[in-house]
């Protein structure tokens, strides 16, 4: 219900975040839908900051938003499932371009695998990349936005992130803990008189990255698998609006009513879709 009214206000904003001066780091830019963001940025004044352990990736993404008017880059390599080269990378960050004031974090990795088929170390490194390098982000940042009252924290999460899907258990659970993270260091910033920072978590369904492996949906009309760039494109203007929440595509909402639906309501529209098949042939293959 919250988020519906929220939607409604979001269609006649009451004003609209300039992009100019910021300084704007984004992880996992080096493809999909990193690159796209730093792209939509590039020509709105801003200075971008690209972290990736995919170097030629990355320098890519440079040599492009500059062509798209981007007058400042900054290119990182770094680890975001490694704690030490995130804290050692954010201080770099801090000395040679300044504090960071919109945190995009957007580094994933999605393994697929059943339950049992996941290892020790595959749910260990979905939550160092997914979730831990969110935390660590996030610790590295936040305190000069606190300081100074002013700020944005942007975190990818997933519709998976609000719904338990099939052989998504690692991958749901990494998303479900950026949400959980992120609604609580809103209360926190909130309460604490800190009104100038926001946050943005966006939830999305599959996008056609490298990450989803070529997944197709089966029910297109009712869940589109969109392009990186027109799933960008969202992104930007959900943060320029400082939006709380953005779900997408719209049918994703019925996944948080998963409190008010039986169980086997949600296994049925997962059935609807042909999600356990769709899945199979993307991640299935040997």
């Amino acid at each position: 219900f919250f988020l519906l009214i929220e939607n409604i206000f979001c269609i006649f904003p009451l004003r609209k975040k300039c992009f100019a001066g910021e300084i704007v780091l984004i992880t996992g830019s080096a493809n999909g839908i990193g690159r796209q963001v730093a792209l939509k940025l590039a020509p709105l004044g801003v200075t971008l900051v690209l972290w990736d352990i995919d170097d030629e990736g990355n320098k890519e993404t440079s040599r492009l938003a500059q062509e798209n008017g981007a007058s400042r880059v900054f290119v990182y390599h770094c680890d975001c499932s490694s704690r030490e080269d995130v804290y050692e990378q954010a201080d770099k960050v801090r000395k040679e371009v300044g504090d960071v004031t919109i945190l995009i974090n957007n580094a994933g990795i999605l393994i697929g695998k059943k339950f049992c088929e996941l290892t020790d170390e595959d749910f260990e490194k979905t939550f160092r990349t997914n979730f831990f390098s969110q935390v660590w982000t996030c610790k590295a940042f936040l305190p000069a936005m606190v300081a100074c009252n002013r700020g944005h924290l942007v975190s990818t999460a997933s519709g998976a992130g609000l719904l338990g899907l099939y052989r998504f258990s690692d991958y749901c659970a990494s998303k479900s803990a950026i949400i959980g993270m992120m609604e609580a260091i809103n209360s926190e910033l909130y309460h604490g008189g800190k009104h100038g920072i926001k946050t943005t978590i966006i939830c999305p369904y599959f996008i056609s990255t490298k990450l989803s492996k070529g997944f197709k949906s089966e029910k297109p009309c009712l869940f589109p698998v969109y392009d990186p760039e027109y799933a960008a494109s969202r992104i930007v203007d959900a943060i320029k609006k400082e939006k709380f929440y953005l779900i997408m595509p719209p049918a994703v909402y019925l996944f948080g009513l998963k409190i008010f639906v039986p169980r086997k309501a949600v296994l049925f529209l997962e059935s609807y879709v042909k999600f356990p098949e769709s899945m199979e042939k993307a991640f299935g293959q040997k």
